[in-house]
């Protein structure tokens, strides 16, 4: 048992966590650079589904900001179809 926690341990040491933005995709709503300006009221979750490469559906969302920029703060890449 002890060499169990032992190794769970050392593999949690391991771990990293990365504070790195998430990086636009082609298809993504401020790709390129691109400003866009919401409508909604700062704080306000946007939310934006697309086709990606190879098909994939990226499912991303934005929070609108005290200037009424958008910023990415979530992105899921998954398959488009159902795998039998």
């Amino acid at each position: 048992m002890a060499i169990v926690i032992a190794a769970l341990a050392a593999g949690a040491a391991g771990c990293t966590t990365s504070s790195a933005e998430i990086q636009p995709l082609p298809g993504s709503l401020t790709y390129n650079g691109r400003v866009i300006h919401s409508p909604y009221r700062p704080g306000a979750v946007v939310k934006h589904t697309f086709l990606g490469k190879f098909g994939y559906r990226v499912s991303e969302r934005y929070v609108v900001q005290p200037d009424g920029t958008l910023k990415l703060t979530y992105q899921n890449v998954g398959q488009d179809y159902y795998i039998e």
